[in-house]
């Protein structure tokens, strides 16, 4: 996710160095975010840089290297209100690794395999949430407190999608399960009206290679 705007809304309060802007991203965000890497943030500094909206200045150091400081121009402030002026869509949209998981699990038709990818996610989720509950708990700042509170929000609806996904797949007598694995037509039938099962675990039993069998279509 680009962080550059954050960085010009850092920048907006005053001069700065790399280092200097590193630790006031990590504080300001809170722990849920991870920390910054100090290449990654370099790097948006130059690009920053390049395109105008801040201004590098180096400042000699009697022991150490030059530290250059970075401003903010008016370019960088125009951007900076351009940016907060607008909504924010979902930067990866809907897409997720999970979602796969369920998706071949389910059209393997085998409830084991849906059992388990969905017992190990509802597993990881508790122990995510449990971890924000105490860093929320723990946080000083109001607005890390904030930004901990909707990262709970967003793991507690991953874990009502879970749920959603167990009632839906698992509880129908495998009824579900046998539907999305009911044998169909494949291209390499040759027309002749064979029907191969497509199965996303079993691949053996399709005459394709595990883990693909309900990729295109």
């Amino acid at each position: 996710m680009p962080i550059h705007h954050a960085v010009l809304a850092l920048l907006d309060g005053g001069p700065s160095y790399g280092y200097e802007l590193k630790n006031a991203f990590e504080s300001a965000i809170g722990p849920q975010w991870g920390p910054l890497n100090i290449g990654h943030l370099y790097q948006i500094l130059d690009r920053l840089s390049r395109d105008g909206m801040a201004s590098p200045r180096r400042h000699p150091q009697s022991v150490k290297p030059d530290r250059v400081v970075y401003e903010i121009t008016d370019a960088g402030r125009a951007e900076l209100a351009r940016w907060l002026g607008e909504a924010s869509p979902r930067s990866g949209g809907f897409r997720d690794d999970f979602f796969l998981k369920v998706t071949a699990a389910a059209r393997s038709g085998s409830a084991g395999a849906v059992r388990t990818v969905l017992d190990n996610q509802r597993a990881h989720l508790l122990r995510e949430l449990r971890s924000l509950e105490k860093l929320r708990r723990d946080a000083a700042d109001p607005v890390v407190r904030l930004l901990l509170s909707a990262a709970s929000r967003h793991t507690s609806a991953d874990l009502s999608f879970v749920e959603d996904a167990e009632a839906s797949l698992l509880d129908d007598d495998g009824s579900t399960l046998a539907a999305l694995a009911r044998p169909r037509p494949t291209p390499a039938d040759g027309g002749t009206g064979q029907t191969t099962t497509r199965s996303a675990v079993g691949g053996a039993a399709t005459g394709q290679p595990p883990g693909v069998g309900w990729v295109g279509g």
